[in-house]
């Protein structure tokens, strides 16, 4: 099959919401298949499609890290400093796991492809 004439590309803004309504890669296929495209565009809109959905991805993972680590170090100073020490075990155990918890999610979310 050949591109239509007056569409030779599918917008960013189209792959976009593809990507915020989690469309799975069969259903975009044959969405550009029933529209026409051939198979080295279809290929191409996917890979971006997947680099996309990919970079959000990893921005999230960023995020869980980031804020897994400000709790892990807040955590660290409110058990060396012993501020309240009523409070100890809770900051030493209930925040690091927090932390720990939040950190691994992140790696989960950057290194599962």
């Amino acid at each position: 099959m050949l591109a239509m004439s007056h569409s030779n590309s599918i917008s960013t803004e189209t792959i976009q919401q593809w990507v915020e309504k989690k469309w799975q890669l069969n259903a975009i296929e044959e969405e550009l298949k029933s529209k026409g495209f051939d198979a080295d565009m279809i290929k191409l809109t996917v890979n971006e499609f997947k680099r996309l959905r990919y970079a959000k991805r990893r921005f999230t993972a960023f995020i869980l890290m980031g804020i897994g680590a400000i709790v892990g170090f807040i955590s660290c100073i409110l058990t060396v400093i012993n501020a309240l020490p009523h409070m100890f075990d809770f900051f030493l155990y209930g925040f690091t796991i927090l932390a720990a918890i939040l950190v691994f999610i992140g790696l989960y979310l950057l290194f599962e492809g």
